[in-house]
């Protein structure tokens, strides 16, 4: 089947659809990133793991960021190299395998390390090991997503680190990004450098985490690789990591619904999709944020409303299943698309079944237009999370 990633037409179920094109854009650019900067970037599974799109990624990059034994083993598995793992917390019963799966492992705390590191050595004699510190300093502005924050559980603190660290120590990690620019990162490592640069000597990598939004159209790409020269100048020693999710997949491909059917209360109209924001678009509520309408564009919803003003419902039974007021520029008609733009980063990985809502499939759409459909989702998988 041929597509229009345009309209879409011919699509009549909801569907995400990651464009081929796009992806190759984006990976190019990281692919740029990490050959000027003389650093590596890798994919972090957290915001995007679309296994069957693996073989293309794999012409660009090398491993990828796990941050739990099922992630680690995708990596090892399906994308074919050990992971970079970090978890807040290891346990008893899955640390043997995260290690077999994993070419470094990231201790939030050093009790974590005392803990774990002869076992994991035991199992995987050749695995890195680093420690997650915190610098105490971040500019994510949503609490949910700053993990700097007071009383954050993420790394450790410079204050709680010995002088001389661990023989078997060999990196820092650090995450203090969300969807942010280069400027953003610039501030950042002055903190890191100012808390953390005495223990460098002694550290083989450093890995800055993910958050650096590096393909999103008003980044200072230049900027970044200018600041990860310099620091690699600083610091010729360390190999440099980078691990960002949402840049690989950044408007890489929408998420396509349909309107099912249209009801009014009280002056407000609402186009009930054949989708939901909790169960198929949940950033969007956590976050929260106002998703991008292909068509149409959104409105205040104290003021009065024009004639073609509708809110957007989702079809699962959770009263606040909706987004925002959007002004379209016709009645819209049941079956007609409804397009949510990029809908491919923290989408797939973190969408539920809960109430048992139809899941959308998965496709990817070719350059060459062709629709290859790489997941459709039926009773039986609903059924087996149930289990």
């Amino acid at each position: 089947m041929k597509v229009n990633v345009e309209t879409f037409e011919g699509i009549k179920r909801p569907m995400y659809v990651l464009e081929e094109v796009r992806l190759r854009r984006n990976l190019n650019l990281v692919a740029q990133v990490a050959r000027e900067a003389d650093v590596e970037v890798i994919l972090a599974f957290k915001a995007f793991a679309l296994w069957k799109t693996f073989p293309i990624f794999k012409e660009y990059i090398r491993a990828t960021t796990a941050s739990s034994l099922n992630e680690a083993r995708l990596a090892f598995e399906e994308f074919g190299s050990a992971a970079h793992t970090f978890s807040p917390a290891y346990t008893d019963d899955e640390i043997d395998t995260i290690a077999r799966c994993s070419s470094h492992l990231q201790f939030n705390s050093l009790t974590q390390y005392a803990r774990f590191h002869e076992r994991a050595k035991h199992v995987n004699p050749t695995i890195s090991f680093g420690l997650r510190i915190n610098p105490e300093y971040s500019e994510v502005g949503t609490a949910l997503y700053n993990p700097c924050a007071p009383g954050t559980r993420f790394g450790i603190t410079a204050d709680k680190l010995p002088q001389q660290l661990p023989t078997d120590i060999e990196g820092f990690h650090c995450h203090c990004h969300c969807e942010s620019g280069a400027d953003t990162f610039e501030r950042t490592l002055q903190h890191i450098e100012a808390k953390f640069a005495k223990w460098f000597p002694q550290l083989k990598w450093i890995n800055f985490g993910g958050g650096h939004l590096m393909t999103r159209a008003d980044y200072d790409v230049m900027k970044l690789v200018d600041i990860l020269q310099q620091f690699r100048q600083r610091y010729p020693w360390l190999y440099v990591i980078l691990e960002p999710g949402s840049a690989f997949a950044w408007q890489t491909g929408p998420l396509v619904s349909q309107v099912v059917d249209v009801v009014e209360d009280r002056g407000i109209k609402t186009a009930i999709l054949n989708v939901s924001f909790t169960c198929h678009m949940p950033d969007c509520l956590e976050m929260p944020y106002f998703p991008i309408v292909r068509h149409a564009e959104h409105i205040d919803p104290a003021a009065e409303q024009p004639q073609h003003a509708y809110r957007l419902g989702g079809n699962s039974c959770l009263s606040g299943d909706f987004m925002g007021d959007w002004l379209f520029d016709h009645a819209l008609q049941v079956g007609e698309n409804i397009i949510f733009e990029d809908m491919l980063h923290y989408t797939t990985v973190k969408t539920n079944m809960f109430n048992g809502i139809s899941h959308p499939a998965i496709a990817l759409a070719k350059a060459d237009g062709t629709l290859q459909m790489l997941r459709e989702f039926g009773y039986e998988d609903y059924r087996s999370r149930m289990d």
